[in-house]
């Protein structure tokens, strides 16, 4: 059923009495949800009020938008506060994945101090009998009575009287610290809520969600098991595969430039072949620009005429500066600026033909570990994942090889869909074996997002989470 069909069945409320409070707690939802035309295509079928950490600026079309008003982070009883910590800390270790075990390394690294130590190890020793899906449920109940009884304002709750939505939507349960009182207030009140999770290591990277939502919109059927099986107090009939709005740009042509054209924009060469290399977060990569320049050194080692160029997309969040050395010293290597929105620290909506062009017209990728592997597998492009650390940073401090046994990460690599590089010599072999024969790997790609996707990467992810949306926020009048 369409939006459209949505509006004019007799049998549904009308758009007045389906009204929406879209929550949007960071710039990532920005992204998902403006760019893509999400919210343009809920705001015809339903009223549609943004709470937003910006009132005053919004990169995105804000046509058919009610009200726009502010989200704010609401700092609760110290009583809620320390039982939000010892929730997050019993369920990383009820959890126990990979990634868990990594945080709770670092935050044991992180209590420095006689202080911080002592603290570090009362959460850990008071978390310990609730580790369990049975004591994480107990300590959930609490947690949530607490917040209740010691609620510091009525802030949403005065909003929600006033507003009346029919559906409280947070675009981003994992950035939620902004959205937590916004949320529960609406679930005082009564009124059906619902989340998006965000990103395919939520789960088992992420921390505890917290609020017990209505109702889920995930990227694909594994996401919803995943979810279901963490949470058993969530029922399946109430979680959606929409697939996710940021790849839908990959599959409207209107994106699509030509290889010319785009290889002007960013000062490449269109006759010669394009290796793509997109870095990842500082703290989880460090030393990555060593990494970056000695496969620059690589490719310098084929002849001039056919030899490849490096083109290096930096993490856009990164903005620690540490690749401008290196754009410096080596103008053989393209650093393609992002198009930067600070003030919600996303990339601009002119970024989108950036990224969706690079992954079309490079013959390769390298990164480490990154969701941008997934991006290029849609694009049929092998991959190569750093597997080995830089040389200046010890195996002691960080493991970039440990990155391929996180849950979320560890079935791309059996799918044998990209190839992990273990050493430099390793990454050499295999940029020139991939440069030679990109065919190979072909059918591990295609199984990968086939059976990750299904048929939700068709562009349109955005306009099944519009109708979805709508349909839920009808259900309670209806």
């Amino acid at each position: 059923m369409t939006a459209t069909q949505l509006q004019t069945n007799g049998s549904r409320p009308a758009r007045s009495e389906r009204r929406i409070a879209f929550l949007v707690p960071r710039g990532e939802v920005v992204r998902n949800f403006g760019y893509s035309g999400a919210l343009k295509l809920i705001s015809q079928d339903a009223s549609l009020s943004l709470l937003s950490v910006s009132t005053r600026s919004h990169p995105f079309d804000l046509e058919g938008v009610d009200g726009i008003f502010p989200l704010d982070e609401v700092m609760e009883s110290w009583i809620v506060r320390i039982q939000r910590e010892i929730l997050e800390v019993a369920h990383g270790r009820w959890l126990w994945s990979r990634a868990a075990k990594e945080r709770w390394k670092l935050r044991d690294n992180e209590a420095r101090t006689i202080k911080t130590k002592a603290k570090r190890y009362a959460k850990k020793t008071i978390s310990r009998p609730f580790s369990t899906k049975a004591g994480l449920n107990i300590l959930s109940r609490t947690e949530r009575a607490s917040s209740r009884l010691f609620n510091v304002s009525h802030q949403y709750l005065d909003l929600y009287k006033r507003l009346r939505p029919s559906l409280v939507f947070n675009g981003s349960h994992v950035h939620s610290r902004n959205a937590i009182h916004a949320v529960q207030s609406a679930q005082w009140l009564g009124i059906p809520t619902a989340t998006f999770i965000f990103s395919w290591d939520n789960l088992t990277s992420q921390g505890r969600i917290i609020l017990p939502y209505d109702y889920f919109l995930v990227w694909n059927q594994s996401l919803k098991d995943q979810l279901i099986g963490m949470y058993d107090w969530i029922r399946p009939e109430n979680v959606f595969v929409t697939g996710t709005p940021q790849f839908d740009f990959h599959f409207r042509p209107e994106f699509y430039v030509d290889r010319k054209e785009f290889c002007e924009s960013i000062g490449a060469d269109p006759e010669r072949p394009i290796v793509f290399y997109a870095t990842g977060m500082a703290n989880h990569m460090p030393g990555e620009p060593e990494i970056v320049e000695a496969i620059a050194d690589m490719l310098n080692e084929a002849e001039p005429g056919g030899r490849p160029q490096l083109v290096v997309r930096v993490y856009p969040k990164d903005q620690t500066g540490r690749f401008e050395d290196l754009k410096r010293r080596r103008p053989d290597i393209l650093f393609p600026e992002v198009e930067w929105e600070t003030e919600w620290l996303t990339p601009k909506f002119e970024d989108t033909y950036a990224l969706v062009n690079t992954l079309r017209h490079c013959a390769l990728g390298i990164n480490v570990a990154s969701t941008i592997s997934l991006e290029l597998c849609m694009f049929d492009k092998p991959v190569i994942n750093v597997g080995y650390n830089p040389r200046s940073v010890p195996e002691s401090e960080i493991s970039y090889s440990g990155y391929y046994e996180f849950d979320h990460y560890k079935p791309v690599v059996q799918s044998g869909a990209v190839t992990v590089a273990r050493s430099e010599q390793q990454m050499r072999d295999l940029i020139w074996g991939s440069l030679r024969n990109p065919e190979n790997g072909r059918a591990q790609r295609k199984k990968l997002i086939d059976d990750m996707f299904g048929d939700t990467l068709d562009g349109n992810s955005s306009r099944r989470v519009a109708e979805t949306l709508v349909r839920l926020a009808g259900r309670k009048n209806s």
